[in-house]
């Protein structure tokens, strides 16, 4: 008996220490809700004050980039899900295809999120003393699945689901779509590479992570 009660005081221990406290899971959650809400007001800037007629710089993935880079795959999944919501219910209703477009934007920038976090935990970054372009690199390879995602999409997707006229039309936006994600990837990569390589940022983000 005194075997089985000294193992349940040890799963207790270790249960107490692997269970976050109260105060620290609402400091996740809020620090979710407000890297989803700067990836949306930086969708709503790319679609008004970023936008010169044929050209907008979409700036959203940068709540993700930091959920994922800081509060790992969880983390980065749930600000992406979060982030996909905008731009999905923006370009649906002006489309006229929301069955198709949120969920689509809402997996694919799920796909980035997810896949920053795990890149960031495999390598470590966080915990490195050079880890500027190790960040920008990550940036870039954290999205690729969404890139194969968004050529699955157009080329799959769209074709089987919408209508011919509007697919036709479609699948021809697909390249300069991929051309201007991977700019504003990169672009977005130096703004990480700064933000990880500042000690004050990253205090602040590890309190509100804590």
């Amino acid at each position: 008996m005194a075997e089985v009660s000294a193992v349940k005081k040890v799963g207790i221990r270790r249960a107490e220490k692997t269970t976050l406290p109260v105060f620290s899971r609402a400091r996740r959650v809020a620090f979710v809700g407000m890297m989803g809400a700067l990836s949306n007001i930086l969708f709503l800037a790319s679609v008004t004050v970023l936008n010169w007629g044929q050209v907008a710089l979409d700036l959203s993935h940068m709540g993700t980039l930091i959920a994922g880079f800081f509060g790992g795959p969880l983390a980065g999944s749930a600000v992406g899900v979060i982030a996909g919501l905008g731009s999905g219910l923006y370009f649906g209703s002006t489309s006229g295809l929301m069955a198709l477009f949120l969920p689509g934007f809402v997996f694919g920038k799920m796909l980035t999120g997810l896949s920053v976090g795990l890149i960031s935990r495999g390598l470590g970054i966080m915990g490195r003393k050079r880890k500027g372009l190790l960040t920008l690199v990550s940036t870039l390879l954290g999205y690729v699945p969404e890139c194969l995602f968004t050529v699955f999409f157009f080329m799959v997707i769209i074709p089987l689901f919408a209508p011919p006229a509007a697919a036709s039309f479609l699948v021809t936006l697909l390249m300069p779509i991929l051309a201007k994600a991977w700019i504003e990837m990169g672009l977005m990569g130096f703004y990480m590479a700064a933000l990880v390589g500042n000690q004050g940022f990253t205090n602040l983000v590890s309190r509100l992570w804590s």
